[in-house]
């Protein structure tokens, strides 16, 4: 007999920021699979910024080639959706993560909920659009962040009824567990830097650091940026750079581990510009009204190409164009105060909810456990 609940699978940090606010908005029904892709600080200081508890069930998946982390995944994610027995299982994203849980639902004839469905690069030499793509189409309820995504996945041939327009779960996040000004002062100054005279960086994806003639040219350019740089430095790129014999802190960069949810928003908020290959950085970016200079080839999120972001070759583009940006910090901020993110209002996590509770009822409890959630959340605000 299912449990009733609604199962959320995640097993990196970009996974955990997004579906934290909807573990808030299910409340009690629902419960967290967590992969173990990634361990350590990239996931425990986040959880704690963002108010979120040990999971449910946490699994350990080692550090193995894709197609072996992946297969070990849906093994172990399969074992504890048996265990769980939920009513429908939410996976987020491009991950390996999301990809072992989709196929681990799919084969426990489970509904799955895709959340941040429809992101297309177009480029299917990318591990991300490759599980991005499989698991869409494996789904039964798309989670569109905008109407391009939602776009995309009817051009597809996704039954348009499937597919909702949501805004994207990040909103949500920085809106609930941002910073507020003294926090972001304090940072800054425990940094020590200057507000909108430093840039913030970070690199994580193969195609950069997995190369070390790549890699070696972001470092090389960031080096010759004429503000100081803090560089984010994934435990990839730093083993990566290990590996080849890469000094990440040349010049004016300054190299730090894996920071905090909050800790990260307000380096964002503050800073003169961002350099890295992230989407989710993409997405900060226009919520905290700063430029991103995005060293890829392509971007599964257009929404903000020509206002927040630009992209880059990160091969020789980088140096120009941030030093086109160092020139004029203020001209460039003062063009995009007035623009508004276009990822959503920060209610994505409640339309979500919403749809799960109406469209995968199961016996009925996870709509009466949502329900419930929800008239607690309710009392709680005055005037709710």
């Amino acid at each position: 007999m299912r449990s009733g609940a609604v199962a959320l699978v995640f097993g990196t940090r970009p996974e955990l920021v997004k579906l934290a606010p909807l573990v808030h908005e299910l409340g009690d029904a629902g419960v967290t699979v967590r992969t173990g892709q990634h361990t350590g600080a990239l996931l425990d200081e986040v959880a704690r910024d963002l108010g979120i508890g040990p999971p449910t069930v946490a699994c350990t998946v080692a550090s193995r080639p894709a197609h072996r982390q992946i297969g070990e995944a849906v093994a172990v994610v399969g074992d504890a959706l048996v265990q769980l027995a939920p009513d429908v299982v939410v996976v987020q994203g491009d991950t390996n993560s999301t990809l072992a849980g989709a196929l681990a639902a799919s084969g426990l004839d489970l509904p799955v909920v895709h959340v941040e469905a429809g992101l297309r690069a177009f480029d299917r030499g990318l591990p991300e659009e490759r599980n991005r793509v499989v698991v869409d189409h494996l789904a039964d309820l798309l989670c569109a962040p905008t109407e391009t995504a939602r776009g995309h996945l009817v051009d597809e041939g996704c039954d348009p009824d499937t597919v909702i327009v949501t805004g994207n779960t990040v909103v949500d996040a920085v809106r609930a567990h941002g910073p507020d000004a003294a926090t972001t002062a304090a940072v800054v100054a425990h940094h020590g830097v200057v507000a909108d005279a430093f840039v913030l960086a970070t690199f994580h994806r193969q195609e950069n650091v997995d190369d070390p003639g790549r890699l070696t040219a972001i470092v090389d350019q960031l080096a010759a940026i004429p503000l100081p740089v803090i560089l984010t430095v994934h435990p990839r790129t730093r083993d990566r750079a290990a590996t080849a014999g890469i000094d990440l802190a040349r010049g004016r960069v300054r190299v730090v581990g894996p920071l905090g949810f909050r800790e990260f928003v307000a380096l964002e908020s503050a800073c003169a510009f961002l350099v890295s290959d992230s989407g989710g950085v993409q997405e900060e970016a226009s919520l905290v009204g700063r430029p991103v200079l995005v060293a890829r080839r392509s971007t599964e999120r257009p929404e903000v190409l020509g206002t927040f972001a630009t992209l880059v070759d990160p091969v020789g583009g980088i140096g120009p164009a941030a030093a086109a940006l160092a020139a004029d910090v203020a001209g460039a901020h003062g063009r995009l105060a007035g623009v508004a993110s276009p990822f959503g209002d920060g209610h994505a996590a409640p339309r979500i909810a919403t749809e799960i509770a109406a469209r995968f009822p199961g016996d009925g409890t996870t709509a009466r456990r949502y329900d419930a959630a929800r008239g607690r959340r309710d009392a709680s605000v005055p005037g709710g």
